[in-house]
């Protein structure tokens, strides 16, 4: 099964890739790279919410993402009395709708070289082309590259980003 999600994470880099019959938490628990994203996802109590009809789009940070926070910061926000906080960081990086790559795309180009996503933490996050890279500037001032674009799952869409994405301060 992991090689089969690792084959899909090779494949969606410019195409659609499909898992039909999971739904975007499943194709994120699947991946060696999102356990941190996995964990967190769990101890902010938000498995059912995306697990359920969605649609969503989901930016996953990956392990190396978190890594990249100050030291102890993801050990912080696991813990129970940082649940709100967590969740708030968590939602910044999920939209109420599936937005493929190339909607994310249409958007860019309809907004003039900018678009921002309302996700649903209330972050107004913007996207824009670095050549034909799509990049999301966070409310912390924060860049984060899409790596691996249209993860399909029953639910919605998975883009990988390669940092964390955060809420203004």
């Amino acid at each position: 099964m992991k090689l089969r999600v690792a084959a899909l994470a090779l494949l969606a880099t410019s195409s659609v890739a499909l898992a039909a019959d999971k739904s975007i938490v499943d194709i994120a628990v699947g991946s060696a790279d999102h356990s941190t994203l996995v964990a967190a996802v769990q101890a902010a109590g938000l498995v059912e919410t995306l697990s359920g009809a969605g649609p969503f789009t989901v930016f996953a940070p990956t392990n190396d993402a978190f890594a990249k926070l100050p030291a102890g910061t993801v050990d912080g926000l696991l813990k129970p009395e940082s649940k709100d906080q967590l969740t708030k960081i968590l939602t910044c990086h999920v939209v109420g709708a599936q937005a493929l790559a190339a909607d994310v795309a249409k958007m860019i180009a309809d907004g003039s070289g900018t678009a921002t996503i309302e996700t649903l933490g209330g972050c107004k996050l913007e996207a824009t082309l670095d050549g034909d890279m799509v990049k999301i500037k966070d409310e912390a001032g924060g860049m984060a590259t899409v790596t691996a674009t249209d993860l399909v799952g029953t639910n919605g869409a998975i883009h990988v980003v390669d940092a964390v994405l955060l809420p203004a301060s």
